[in-house]
């Protein structure tokens, strides 16, 4: 198990690495006690088999740069694969402004080829690579050094197996001209907006029962301090207030000390200090907004007529598909969709893309009337109307 220590040794392996077709890809982190994951370690492996052409790299070595990787996560001749990559790739976007492209997902590209909703990496290994993986290791501490010889094999099955992985699964996405299919959901993966967390955004997340517009204001303003805070100190969101506190404060509308130290919710740290001042601020502000700023709820299908023998109708024919598909049905449809299609609702995603040809397209028909249902033994079967 080779581990690269050096910033020469990683631009060496990155130089044999760029004369692969792929690189798989995964990292280890700790976030705990961070609002940024912290990089721990990263695994590299190209083609080649066992743990040849495999490698550890250590971030955390001094005078190490990822200059290297970062230029081969860049080199667009190369295909970057990781298994549910939207933590990695946050990682890499924060920290290094980069986005590996061009990218496969193998999470991704397992739902499309039938293994079933958010399939895991140890389900992939058994079911592709024929083999199992020692998970001891998964919750371990990956900021501690030295590494132990488990920590360091459980870290390369990471990436030796998803070779094989990616390699079956790219076979059967060629065979089954789906890869425009995986394309299409990888793009909001390439998107840099999906790894901004934007302050002023931050209360849209926050589950409160009101839908008062000046409650939402204090909330939203509320919000918007501790994720700013948050990201200043790097220190996780709930170390400021957590939900609960934010919406007590919210109805309490505190305008003094001494009126944050009758908060049942709130962290003693936060009743004091620069914590404090900016909850009192934002409550004053929040107070002070003109009614026409106030925020909107969002209630456009709160109150959807959904026509309830069509929705049952619209699951059947979902089920219909992804039997046929072999497509997890959570992928081309949630439930809040098929509703919104019974209530007369067009605009949403199972209506687009990929999802309008194995789905959308009859389910259009089925709402108009143009196409029935019929149960054939165990099977479903479409009738053209």
């Amino acid at each position: 198990m080779r581990t690269l220590t050096t910033t020469e040794e990683l631009a060496a392996f990155c130089d044999e690495a760029a004369g692969a077709p792929y690189v798989t890809v995964d990292t280890e982190f700790l976030r705990e006690r961070t609002y940024y994951s912290k990089l721990c370690l990263v695994q590299l492996a190209f083609p080649g088999v066992g743990d040849s052409n495999a490698v550890l790299l250590d971030p955390l070595v001094d005078g190490l740069s990822l200059d290297p990787l970062i230029a081969l996560f860049r080199n667009t001749n190369v295909v970057k694969v990781f298994h549910a990559a939207r933590q990695d790739l946050e990682i890499f976007y924060v920290d290094h402004g980069v986005i590996p492209e061009p990218l496969f997902d193998t999470q991704v590209a397992a739902m499309v080829c039938g293994f079933g909703e958010q399939v895991g990496y140890e389900t992939l290994v058994k079911r592709i690579s024929k083999a199992s993986l020692d998970k001891s290791s998964r919750f371990t501490d990956w900021s501690r050094r030295p590494l132990t010889d488990a920590q360091k094999k459980y870290a390369l099955a990471d990436v030796t197996h998803l070779r094989d992985i990616y390699e079956h699964l790219a076979a059967e996405l060629e065979r089954s001209g789906r890869a425009r299919w995986v394309a299409e959901e990888i793009a909001v993966l390439t998107d840099p907006e999906t790894y901004i967390t934007r302050p002023e955004n931050a209360w849209e997340r926050v589950k409160t029962r009101s839908t008062s517009p000046r409650f939402l204001a204090i909330v939203q303003a509320l919000a918007a301090f501790r994720e700013t805070y948050a990201q200043s100190k790097n220190i996780p969101r709930t170390r400021v207030f957590k939900d609960d506190a934010l919406s007590e404060l919210a109805s309490t509308k505190p305008m003094t000390l001494d009126d944050l130290g009758r908060s049942r919710l709130l962290l003693r740290e936060a009743r004091k200090g620069p914590i404090a001042e900016g909850i009192l601020a934002a409550v004053k502000a929040a107070q002070e907004l003109p009614k026409d700023e106030l925020p909107k709820p969002d209630t456009s299908r709160d109150q959807l007529q959904v026509n309830p023998a069509l929705a049952d109708l619209l699951r059947v024919l979902l089920k219909a598909r992804t039997e046929s598909s072999g497509v997890a049905a959570r992928l081309i449809a949630p439930a809040a969709d098929l509703d919104a299609l019974a209530a007369g609702l067009r605009d949403v995603k199972a209506l687009s893309g990929w999802r309008q040809e194995v789905f959308g397209a009859d389910a259009l028909r089925l709402c108009e009337g143009k196409l029935a249902l019929a149960v054939k033994g165990r099977d479903v079967e479409v009738i053209e109307l």
